[in-house]
């Protein structure tokens, strides 16, 4: 009897253990799905959203139709819908074979919502995976969105996901170098989820003139900055592998020079080379890659450098393969394109690597700047 009642409290025990765990699985705001359909009940709903909406299995869309939510729209960005879309490819507006509604390209014509494509909305829902990097464009669009919310009167919702480098490292945007992969004044890491950074656009005044615009977050569950988060989806073309993810806010830079990052292979952001530079026994030769790299730098060229594939990239904003293949590139004139400086925010970190500074040194630059950001970002921070 008393064996009995011992594997009793041992069974009890374990069950509870067990639903512990549960109780603590990360929760998505997409993930909840009842109190979603609650909030847009008799309201007209748009979607600011890609592939990477999902719930489960099942896209975001297809899960709201299914509950009876009136979808009037999609709006896509940089990518399209689908996320087939080549890097910078124009994206066209179509219509969804699926669920036969419209779609609206925020990466064709047009990177803004007229008055007319918001006329028969009342609510915008953001659901889209970010990788937590100032160049990513999917938070310009989320700007962009936002701003013509308040200027037509309507909400938007942000179904919060996590940041998969949750770290906040990098040379602040300078206002002078605004433009689609910096719109707002952060750091190249910002360490925010897109509904923490929508709070703070708003807190701060940085959409156009102030604007303001009805917000509201649906916060995820059981989540804070601390945890690590391997994307179940990939985020863009270029951004196949989790550890092309975390080498994206370091490597990134290169696309502002001669070196390539591996577009236009099957391993973008997980290799770099150039043609002229053959001391590197590691060697890849960029091909057009139709919805990845239709024509990479240095395409059918072979480029020698490094393959990081089986190399961790650490949570911050590397500086050392920059400045070494900066130092053996023979013309060094002709090592950084215009766009470095709009990639980096800023002109003097192109100035502080030809002047010969270390890492170390540029880095101790940035404090100042990154501590007064890391003050004003904790009054929107949501997670732990």
């Amino acid at each position: 009897m008393i064996r009995i009642i011992g594997l009793c409290i041992f069974l009890w025990f374990s069950i509870a253990a067990c639903d512990g765990q549960t109780n603590n699985k990360m929760v998505l705001g997409a993930d909840q799905v009842d109190l979603l359909v609650s909030k847009l009940k008799d309201q007209r709903v748009a979607l600011l959203v890609n592939h990477t909406s999902k719930v489960g299995n099942t896209h975001l869309a297809d899960t709201l139709i299914s509950r009876g939510v009136n979808l009037v729209k999609i709006f896509s960005p940089e990518h399209g819908f689908r996320g087939q879309a080549a890097d910078g490819e124009k994206v066209n507006d179509a219509v969804d074979e699926k669920t036969g509604l419209p779609i609206v390209s925020l990466y064709g014509s047009a990177k803004k919502p007229t008055p007319e494509h918001l006329e028969n909305v009342d609510v915008v829902i953001f659901d889209i995976q970010d990788v937590g990097v100032r160049f990513f464009t999917f938070i310009s669009s989320l700007y962009n969105m936002m701003e013509a919310c308040g200027e037509n009167g309507k909400k938007v919702m942000v179904l919060d996901r996590p940041n998969p480098n949750s770290f906040v490292d990098g040379p602040m945007l300078q206002p002078e170098f605004k433009s689609f992969v910096g719109m707002i004044p952060i750091p190249i890491a910002h360490g925010m989820t897109v509904g923490e950074l929508a709070k703070m656009m708003l807190g701060e005044k940085w959409l156009s003139k102030g604007m303001q615009c009805e917000l509201e977050v649906l916060p995820m569950k059981n989540y804070s900055h601390s945890m690590s988060y391997t994307l179940p989806t990939h985020p863009s073309p270029n951004l196949p592998t989790q550890n092309a993810i975390t080498w994206y806010p370091s490597l990134c830079l290169f696309e502002g020079t001669v070196v390539s990052v591996g577009r236009g292979t099957e391993m973008p952001f997980e290799v770099i080379g150039n043609p002229e530079i053959k001391d590197y026994p590691f060697s890849f030769t960029p091909i057009s890659m139709k919805g990845k790299s239709n024509h990479p730098p240095h395409e059918n060229k072979e480029c020698y450098g490094l393959d990081l594939r089986n190399v961790k990239a650490e949570p911050t904003i590397s500086l050392k393969y920059l400045i070494e293949f900066y130092n053996k590139y023979p013309d060094k004139s002709k090592f950084f394109t215009p766009y470095f400086n709009t990639l980096a925010g800023t002109d003097k970190l192109k100035e502080q690597i030809i002047s010969g500074m270390t890492e170390s040194e540029i880095k101790r630059t940035w404090q100042k700047d990154l501590n007064n950001f890391k003050e004003k970002r904790s009054k929107y921070l949501i997670y732990k």
